[in-house]
């Protein structure tokens, strides 16, 4: 294992809700998005530059393509994004998503190109949301339903375990999955967060199989064993919201970290000046690369 570098500002974006972070391979670049301020970002590590890019509505998440540019989920559903041109075109929203009462959130691709997403619901305290596929030849599915705030989602080195978390039931649970299909089965609780950590967000599976958690109003990010269920490391972030991780770099040994000013109390902000910052620290152990949505 490498070793460890001190947690860096990456660049002071004063993101309203950053989230989503994910490392683009072939174009070493990182794309998140601030879903409260309707961009989609693409930043580049080497010169600092962050483009954004305005996509007219509340936006979730963002995976690239295969075939070029992004996905999105944007609040009533999925949508492509060229980003040389900032057209947006949106897919039809999902039959079941009622965008009165639900808005789409944190996703990630599988290992087979289809794209999960979930949603998360607007009446605290019930479970009106659900997570979603999108398979790449366009079919959306429902694969869960009675979601409160559908996050963090990724998939276990050997390709048979799906990690997913709904964050207001403070844990994490597994499932059984089939690759060839898409299936998921066996839903189980596979760590549990205790009190006084934060909520857990977004999250990332490094080469180790290891899970690294983001923690809404905790101020770090979390790694940890899912299959003991044991927190194996903490990083502090000097803001409370922590909202997403993702590895990248030319080895994939950089850990990006997205924060939110969103949900802060003016007294927060001040004692937080560098809260919707984007972050950066290399924890001493590689990630993975995210797959494209295939389709």
């Amino acid at each position: 294992m490498a070793a460890a570098a001190d947690l860096e500002l990456a660049l002071d974006a004063r993101a309203a809700l950053g989230e989503g972070a994910i490392w683009n391979e072939s174009l070493q670049r990182l794309h998140w998005v601030d879903i409260a301020g309707h961009r989609v970002f693409t930043f580049d590590p080497a010169t600092g530059e962050n483009h954004a890019a305005d996509v007219g509505a509340m936006v979730g998440t963002v995976v690239p393509r295969a075939r070029g540019g992004l996905m999105l989920a944007l609040h009533q559903g999925f949508a492509a994004l060229d980003p040389a041109t900032g057209r947006v075109r949106p897919l039809p929203p999902p039959p079941e998503h009622d965008p009165a009462k639900a808005r789409f959130n944190d996703g990630k691709c599988d290992p087979a190109g289809r794209f999960w997403a979930g949603t998360m619901s607007f009446v605290k305290g019930q479970a009106l949301g659900a997570l979603y596929r999108l398979d790449p030849d366009g079919a959306q599915r429902v694969m869960l339903r009675d979601v409160r705030t559908s996050n963090g989602i990724v998939w276990s080195l050997d390709r048979r375990t799906m990690y997913y978390i709904d964050t207001p039931l403070m844990r994490v649970d597994a499932f059984d999955y089939d690759e060839a299909t898409g299936a998921i089965a066996a839903r189980r609780p596979a760590l549990a967060i205790p009190p006084g950590i934060g909520r857990p967000d977004g999250s990332t599976l490094d080469a180790e199989g290891m899970l690294w958690i983001a923690m809404w109003a905790g101020g770090r990010v979390t790694r940890w064993n899912p299959r003991t269920g044991e927190l194996l490391r903490t990083i502090r972030v000097p803001a409370g919201n922590v909202t997403s991780c993702a590895f990248g770099g030319p080895r994939l040994d950089t850990l990006f970290i997205t924060t939110a000013r969103d949900g802060l109390t003016e007294a927060q902000l001040a004692a937080q000046p560098l809260a919707g910052g984007l972050f950066r620290i290399r924890p001493g152990v590689p990630g993975l690369p995210a797959p494209a949505y295939a389709g």
